[in-house]
């Protein structure tokens, strides 16, 4: 017999569970869920662990302690929103570096097991070591490493599982902690941990809510490409062959280059009497003018690019329709497993601007749209505590107290600020960088040690605590060779300690509004570098606007521990995407 939800709260109460304590968490549907605090765990068989879930979130908020974004997601289907949490595989992201973050991986290094040869699943004691002599219902072998056949699922055979393993991955939070408070950075590491987890909850939300799509404006768009869908496979290819034939007619006579190989465009257009390096299309660009086939060519690049990737194939596999409209869906990350931005499946993050006129609002609601203005310039002033840069950024455009500060027009105070982030050394940019090293020495320095650790092959960690791997030499390169890796491990370095950091205030504020976005009913439906959007009740459009500036200054205040540096955002109330200012 199960006990009822309310008993399970009144259990966890009992035993001194509060706002904001870890709590671990597992669960499996048809078996149960478990809880571990402190040194006891809670096996409850039976039981809908959703519902329990959600009664123990409105009564008591602990802070769910759980190994991966999977609980979340299954939490959101339920429609279960729980307020914070510690995720493991997130914050072993931040500390290690590393995109690998199983219960295996995560436990190995915390405990300095090696993680180069996890037991497996199915392994023979052929050497009689005796590792699995202890106790198979414990989730800990006897050399350290989690018992491979609990990592594979067997954690989920019962509640007591259920409940062991709960303990387990809060005694992993533990040790995680403790690296944590163990790091030498500017941030508070731990409120980094925090909100990268936080962050896993909102990525589990976006995937399951998806982006609000117009279907018939994006067919539309599509149309206007590739030509209206085809009823057939015969008539897809024809339309494929009329799109190839407008680049073609303007080669020789019965050409048949291969439109989607670089080599044979390339060996197309010398033919044709334009000789280029190479096919990017930055290169083609500056020869669009000159020549009408390198026009076509690249109106035939955008359509089939569109045809490829979001055309009507891309439509009927990602967007699902319903009365109100279509929703875009795809898997979100909280972290690349490189400077740590958030990543999404799907097309999400590289839709072309044109299908942004089907990003649209459902009937009674309205978009928010917010883009942080200067980012990585105030993040650097930040980071660096250059207090000369800190005042430029109290100007809207932080651009023009740097120009008259260096002397020069705003458009070279911005060459000579990129080029610092950037390790640009030549032309227009090195002669604007030596007026930064006098401007500025603090944020300079700061990005010439990151470089310094770069070029060393040193792994560096950002603001905020990231570690940022840095690649190994290649054994056996020349000279000219190994100096152009160090080089190019040192402009890698200086970029992801100001990127990095960008990234974890991104997703303080982004984790922020989500936290405070309750009595506005916005959800936010998309985070692109820099941008955040909303999707809002029409009513409650000025709210969501005025909350998300709110926002970013307390999660700027917080991630700054208080320091002078301004962030500002754009901000716009739209019905579509593309109605904001680009």
């Amino acid at each position: 017999m199960t006990q009822p939800t309310d008993d399970v709260v009144s259990i966890l109460r009992n035993a001194g569970v509060e706002r904001g304590v870890p709590v671990g968490v597992a669960m499996a549907a048809g078996v149960g869920f478990g809880v571990a605090f402190g040194e006891r765990r809670w096996s409850f068989p039976g039981h809908d662990p959703q519902v329990a879930i959600a009664a123990i979130e409105s009564d008591l908020r602990p802070r769910w302690t759980w190994w991966s974004q999977e609980t979340p997601a299954l939490l959101t289907a339920a429609g279960v929103r729980v307020a914070a949490c510690w995720d493991i595989a997130a914050v072993h992201r931040l500390l290690f570096g590393e995109w690998h973050a199983d219960p295996a991986r995560t436990w190995a290094a915390l405990n300095g097991l090696s993680s180069t040869a996890l037991p497996a699943d199915g392994q023979l004691d052929f050497l009689g070591s005796g590792v699995d002599d202890g106790n198979p219902e414990s989730p800990v072998r006897a050399d350290g490493h989690l018992r491979p056949d609990w990592v594979a699922g067997g954690w989920a055979r019962s509640a007591d599982r259920l409940a062991a393993w709960a303990q387990v991955a809060l005694h992993a939070c533990t040790l995680q902690q403790e690296r944590l408070d163990e790091l030498m950075v500017g941030g508070d590491a731990r409120a980094t941990a925090r909100s990268e987890s936080a962050a896993e909850i909102l990525c589990a939300e976006l995937a399951y809510d998806g982006l609000p799509i117009d279907i018939a404006r994006a067919e539309a768009v599509i149309a206007s490409f590739v030509g209206p869908r085809p009823r057939n496979e015969r008539e897809a290819v024809e339309l494929r062959v009329r799109r190839d034939a407008a680049v073609l007619q303007h080669g020789p006579e019965g050409d048949t280059t291969d439109l989607r190989n670089p080599n044979q465009v390339r060996s197309l257009l010398m033919r044709m009497g334009i000789d280029v390096p190479n096919t990017r299309a930055w290169r083609l660009e500056e020869l669009r003018t000159d020549h009408r086939v390198i026009d076509e060519l690249l109106v035939w690049r955008k359509a089939e690019r569109v045809a490829t990737t979001y055309g009507y194939a891309w439509l009927d596999q990602h967007v699902s329709r319903r009365p109100t409209g279509g929703r875009l869906r795809g898997e979100w990350s909280g972290s690349d497993g490189a400077a740590g931005r958030m990543t999404a499946q799907a097309g999400l993050h590289n839709m072309p601007a044109d299908m942004r006129v089907a990003v649209v609002a459902e009937p009674g609601h309205v978009l928010v749209r917010a883009d942080l203005g200067q980012i990585e310039p105030r993040v650097l002033a930040a980071v660096s505590n250059d207090a000369a840069l800190a005042r430029a950024t109290q100007d809207d455009d932080l651009y023009a107290p740097v120009a008259k500060r260096l002397g020069v027009e705003r458009a070279v105070a911005k060459i000579a600020v990129l080029a610092a982030m950037y390790g640009q050394t030549s032309g227009t940019a090195g002669q604007a960088l030596r007026g930064m090293e006098a401007a500025y020495p603090v944020a300079m320095q700061y990005l010439h040690a990151a470089a310094q650790s770069g070029r060393e092959g040193r792994d560096v960690r950002t603001f905020g605590g990231r570690c940022i791997r840095m690649w190994q030499t290649p054994f056996g390169l020349n000279e000219r060779d190994e100096r152009a890796t160090e080089a190019s491990r040192g402009r890698y370095a200086r970029n992801a300690m100001v990127q990095g950091a960008a990234a974890e205030l991104f997703k303080a504020w982004a984790v922020t509004v989500r936290a405070r976005s309750g009595p506005t009913q916005a959800r936010i439906v998309l985070c692109l570098h820099d941008e955040l959007l909303l999707h809002v009740p029409i009513e409650n459009g000025d709210a969501a606007a005025a909350l998300l500036d709110r926002c970013l200054q307390e999660a700027a205040h917080r991630w700054t521990n208080g320091g002078p540096v301004r962030f500002v955002a754009d901000v716009s109330i739209i019905h579509a995407w593309s109605e904001a200012k680009p």
